[in-house]
């Protein structure tokens, strides 16, 4: 189990992880921080220059996850990770994948008001050690000098820097965590919808991780998010295009990975693929399709590691009337949004090979075929 701790800058995250740790037996810290700050050692300066957050590197996030997975090979846990996580999209990609490894999260919010917040910051540079390992330090790759953003001492050998210099990192420290305060506020809706919440306004760290292992031992923060295996070898999956009056094609919002997707899932081991999409149209949405779908495209996907590709299959669902559009239902634990977009919106929504393997379906569509692609490429 993974017991990750969320919250804004200044919430007491890393104070009351310490303090959790002897609550819970068998627990063990897992810093997330720590996996950024290996990657900023090994990762070209060229793209360390394209991001200025640890969390917007799909290694950072991949790597998380394996690196809670090992970890979970060595201690009996749970894991106590306190790491501010406010974009949803990297929420559902991370816990998403624990939740494919069979790891259960139990995902906890330390809330405190915008105005206390400002106060811990301020005062937080007086009190924390100096060091990446200061409380909440933010996960910033590096400031415009190229020093380490998490405090004054210089990773490559461990040695305080100059009390100047520490405090002009501790203000661009504060600078960073003040400006994420309205980010927080953004995120609170999903946040308190998804997590359990404490609140830490007038509560020390203790008490805080009092009532962190207390929802713990009552199951509260679990996510029930689906469960689907990692693929261990190439798969076949099958999708199904559904439209609207309009002619614009239905799209959904897994929970359990990042990206806009079609209905549609993995092919069962002896099943008809057509029947696959079928079931699973039935299963995400509560729709009953009344004829067996139309193959428009077969795409063999190439294997691009750590994916194991495989055969892709996109059929034709056909028109929904508007009474069933009404109807449509989504599992909360599998799937957060539907939207039918036009063929241009679908671009900026879908990841490259998906969209393009929309626009060729699209294509078989209109022309009553159906293609047969290679990486996205028809031969034949």
């Amino acid at each position: 189990m993974i017991v990750w701790l969320n919250g804004a800058f200044g919430a007491g995250k890393t104070t009351a992880a310490q303090e959790l740790l002897d609550l819970l037996p068998g627990s063990t810290l897992f810093d997330p921080e720590l996996v950024g700050h290996g990657l900023k050692e090994m990762l070209p300066a060229k793209r360390l220059d394209d991001v200025d957050d640890y969390q917007d590197l799909p290694s950072w996030r991949r790597l998380v996850v394996d690196a809670a997975a090992a970890l979970l090979t060595e201690v009996p846990g749970p894991l106590i990770a306190p790491m501010t996580l406010l974009r949803q999209e990297y929420r559902d990609e991370i816990f998403g994948g624990l939740a494919s490894r069979r790891i259960p999260v139990r995902h906890v919010l330390l809330h405190a008001e915008e105005t206390i917040l400002r106060e811990r910051i301020a005062l937080r540079d007086e009190a924390a050690p100096r060091g990446p390992d200061g409380p909440d330090g933010p996960n910033r790759l590096a400031d415009a000098g190229g020093a380490v953003a998490s405090g004054g001492v210089d990773e490559h050998d461990g040695v305080h820097e100059p009390d100047s210099v520490q405090e002009r990192d501790g203000a661009r420290t504060r600078a960073w965590s003040l400006a994420h305060l309205e980010p927080y506020q953004q995120a609170l809706d999903w946040l308190r919808t998804d997590a359990h919440v404490i609140d830490t306004s007038g509560i020390g760290p203790r008490q805080t991780a009092e009532r962190i292992a207390e929802a713990v031992r009552n199951g509260g923060g679990a996510c029930d998010i689906v469960q689907t295996p990692e693929p261990t070898a190439e798969t076949l999956a099958a999708g199904v295009l559904l439209f609207d009056e309009e002619d614009r094609v239905l799209l959904v919002d897994p929970t359990y990975k990042p990206g806009w997707e079609f209905p549609g899932g993995v092919v069962e081991a002896g099943e008809p693929p057509a029947r696959a999409g079928v079931r699973e149209v039935a299963e995400e949405l509560g729709i009953r399709l009344p004829t067996t779908p139309r193959l428009l495209v077969l795409d063999w996907e190439a294997p691009v590691p750590p994916g194991f590709g495989g055969l892709r299959l996109l059929f034709d669902g056909g028109r929904l009337p508007d009474e069933q559009i009404r109807d449509l239902l989504l599992p909360g634990s599998e799937l957060r949004a539907w939207r039918f977009v036009t063929e241009e919106e679908a671009e900026s929504m879908l990841p490259p090979v998906r969209w393009n393997r929309l626009r060729w379906a699209l294509r078989a569509r209109a022309q009553g075929r159906t293609l047969n692609l290679e990486a996205g490429v028809p031969v034949g």
